[in-house]
């Protein structure tokens, strides 16, 4: 089968119809002649044979060789990638082997003196604790740069005692009497009113925070860090109140 005659070029028509009529009968047609190829169909069969070659000519181009300074940086980052490596395996080898741990606060004991409401809603009280400061560690000493003990009544301040700074040993504890004492606090009604009524039936809840900087020293090193603490008391009315429940937790 040769190509429709309405595809075909007109000047490949006659041709053709020539051909069919001189070949004897039983043989294919000849294929028809094709044209000579233009000028934009060499360009692009010429195109393709030049890209190979410049092609070759970018891949066969010398790289530039990398600078000394980046030579240079390279080995510092490599080295300082290595020294934070070993600098992180020994402290958690340190670590695994000390098992450092935060000192304890707690209270011991208590007694509630006094507590006097005056009109209007003016608090004044005297209470005694009892505290008690360890050192669990083993191998590390801790330094109490500053301690502060605070009493509070729902929130409310009532007394606060500063400590000087002293030192504990590992495996150490020391108690310390600390004097808290209200004059003159003003407070909202309802809140001395609440005061009143846990007098009267001989329960009074305080609240004890601690903020504490302490400084743990091991070998030639040290470190510092901040403790807090709270602590729930519960103690009989006065002139005679004692300690009957507490709860201490720290951060």
């Amino acid at each position: 089968m040769g190509t429709p005659y309405h595809l075909q070029s007109p000047r490949t028509i006659p041709a053709r119809l020539v051909n069919m009529r001189q070949l004897p009968p039983g043989l294919p047609p000849p294929p028809p002649p094709q044209e000579p190829p233009s000028k934009t169909t060499r360009q692009q069969e010429v195109l393709p044979q030049r890209l190979p070659a410049a092609t070759s000519k970018i891949i066969l181009q010398p790289r530039d060789r990398t600078s000394p300074a980046m030579w240079f940086a390279a080995i510092v980052c490599f080295a300082f990638s290595i020294i934070l490596i070993v600098a992180g395996v020994v402290i958690l080898i340190v670590f695994l082997a000390v098992k450092p741990r935060a000192p304890s606060f707690d209270t011991a004991n208590a007694s509630l003196n006094s507590v006097y409401v005056d009109s209007p809603a003016y608090f004044n009280g005297d209470m005694t604790l009892v505290a008690n400061f360890s050192n669990p560690n083993q191998k590390i000493d801790v330094v109490f740069r500053s301690a502060t003990v605070e009493l509070f009544f729902r929130d409310r301040p009532m007394a606060v005692q500063v400590l000087p700074p002293f030192a504990q040993r590992w495996g150490q504890f020391q108690v310390l009497n600390l004097h808290m004492v209200s004059s003159r606090v003003l407070l909202p009604p309802e809140v001395a009113m609440e005061l009143v009524n846990q007098v009267r039936s001989n329960r009074v809840v305080y609240t004890i925070r601690g903020a504490f900087k302490v400084e743990a020293r091991f070998w030639f090193s040290h470190y510092s860090y901040w403790m807090n603490t709270i602590c729930e008391l519960e103690l009989t009315a006065p002139p005679c109140g004692v300690l009957v429940a507490r709860r201490c937790r720290t951060k």
